[in-house]
């Protein structure tokens, strides 16, 4: 596809309104035709910021919409894979935010789909943390700078202490975020770049609030873990470990995936932007990504030369975002989470 292509958006958060509408925007031929968000009036505004031609009342009237060549989703997760896998019945092209949806199993309904329309891409908003470094760190992985890996530490902490006061969003709410606990998925996505995925899950997660007031006073009652650690092995034998929280706000280490291998340990420090050498012997060595290997956020130009068949989804296919919900799904059921929880409102 060469021609023009006209882009819906459905649900304009902050995500969307930060990166995809202005990525979007700025590659040539490409423009966004028609925005859907949660009220008529948000829309509307939406519209007017980013001069967008029209809105829509409904999510399906942008999926139906015979103008559209593609959607982005920008919906909570519990849109995901409804909008995704109607869009791509209808012909459609989908960029969809992550987290990819509610459960493993909508992720398979969404993949299933995909997979019937192979001339439609579809691609998951990718784990950003590590795209600077990932090429350099899977090379020096792969050409043995740390010999094999025997364990991973990643640390998903908040940065924060624990707030009791602090408004609930969707991010606390289970029937609109689904089996995904804090950050875990997104961050097992980026480790997983490097070291492969899970071969077995153990988890271990407490509620410290057990209630949150929303926006309109109305108090609920919380399922999500607050903290939560996961372990167990990976599929090339190392151990991994998966520390989220919202309350270790003194933590040394609050955003950290480290390696550890038989001749050194990698440390990605994600919060000072620094990748660490530690070897016996010798003093800490950061290291510098050479230019040419330097990743970065490139989500919304690649959608779109994927549609126009000049490369293919590197970050993230439908069968990758798959992967990362199998394991938060796991991780759910060792929480003992229940699925009558993870309803639709």
């Amino acid at each position: 596809m060469n021609s023009d292509i006209k882009v819906g958006i459905i649900g304009a958060g902050g995500n969307t309104r930060l990166r995809h509408i202005p990525g979007l925007q700025a590659l040539p031929h490409v423009s966004i035709d028609v925005v859907c968000n949660r009220t008529e009036a948000s829309s509307q505004q939406v519209a007017t910021e980013f001069n967008i031609p029209r809105i829509a009342s409904t999510w399906q009237d942008v999926v139906h919409d015979p103008h559209v060549d593609a959607i982005m989703i920008g919906t909570w997760p519990y849109l995901h894979a409804p909008i995704s896998i109607a869009a791509l019945q209808a012909g459609k092209h989908v960029l969809c935010e992550a987290r990819m949806a509610m459960n493993a199993h909508e992720a398979t309904e969404m993949l299933a789909v995909s997979k019937a329309n192979p001339e439609l891409i579809a691609q998951i908003v990718p784990s950003p943390f590590t795209l600077h470094w990932d090429a350099f760190i899977q090379r020096q992985l792969s050409e043995g700078l740390i010999g094999d890996v025997l364990a991973v530490d990643v640390y998903a902490n908040c940065g924060t202490f624990l707030d009791p006061d602090r408004e609930m969003n969707w991010r606390d709410d289970i029937t609109l975020s689904g089996l995904n606990t804090m950050g875990l998925g997104i961050y097992y996505e980026a480790m997983a770049r490097w070291v492969g995925h899970a071969a077995s899950v153990k988890a271990h997660g407490r509620i410290q609030i057990s209630h949150r007031k929303d926006h309109r006073g109305t108090n609920h009652p919380l399922h999500i873990p607050d903290h939560l650690d996961v372990f167990g092995d990976l599929e090339n034998g190392a151990s991994y470990h998966i520390r989220c929280s919202q309350l270790t706000g003194a933590c040394p280490t609050p955003n950290d995936f480290i390696l550890y291998g038989s001749l050194g340990t990698l440390r990605l420090n994600i919060v000072d932007e620094k990748l660490t050498l530690l070897q016996p012997h010798a003093a800490p060595k950061e290291l510098s990504v050479p230019q040419a290997e330097q990743g970065d956020w490139r989500v919304e130009e690649e959608f779109i030369s994927a549609i126009r068949g000049k490369e293919t989804i590197s970050h993230t296919p439908f069968a990758e975002g798959l992967k990362y919900m199998q394991f938060t799904q796991q991780v759910a059921e060792e929480l003992n989470l229940a699925p009558s929880e993870v309803r639709k409102p």
